[in-house]
């Protein structure tokens, strides 16, 4: 069995898209996943899994979630090991600053991180910092000039619906989930 973390995207945002995560973590039992644990309402789940093909799993999750939820939306899968590699990868600065916004963007296939690269634009590095490891865009900016950013900017962007985003406080959680799992 191997470890995964799933992010679904566009969850329980402005009372849209609602999925309680009792129900899901319920769902996700019922279809042969292992140790399920949700974390906070905006769809994080992780799980044991015998599915090896992470585009296999994420069509599966899709479907459950279409088929349960009639909520057809993207879903990022991956691997504990790569979560993990990711975050130890990440930049020194990543997370650290008390007074800066501190996100994970978790770019969904099949754009690739040089397309979202690409649509943002260059960096403003005197309101900004931006690293990336895999999939995973690490980004900092901080509190008061965060508007000034470019990678604020996503939100607006033709890639926003290719990527779905977390807080450090966020992942650091999970990621201490994941590791207590085994």
């Amino acid at each position: 069995m191997k470890k995964y973390i799933v992010f679904l995207r566009g969850i329980n945002v402005g009372g849209k898209n609602k999925i309680s995560m009792s129900e899901l973590k319920e769902l996700f039992e019922q279809n042969g996943f292992q140790n399920v644990v949700t974390y906070i309402n905006s769809g994080n789940i992780i799980f044991f899994s015998n599915i090896i093909d992470e585009n296999k799993l994420k069509q599966d999750c899709e479907v459950l979630i279409l088929n349960n939820f009639q909520l057809n939306i993207s879903i990022f899968v991956i691997s504990y090991n790569d979560f993990l590699s990711a975050f130890n990868n990440a930049p020194s600065w990543w997370g650290q600053d008390k007074d800066s916004k501190h996100n994970a963007i978790f770019i969904l296939p099949p754009i690739t991180v040089e397309e979202v690269f690409r649509e943002v634009g260059a960096i403003k590095p005197e309101y900004e910092k931006v690293d990336y490891y895999d999939r995973v865009v690490f980004w900092s900016a901080p509190i008061k000039t965060f508007s000034r950013t470019r990678w604020s900017k996503i939100v607006g962007s033709s890639v926003y619906k290719n990527i779905t985003i977390r807080n450090a406080n966020t992942v650091k959680k999970i990621l201490q989930l994941a590791k207590s799992m085994g």
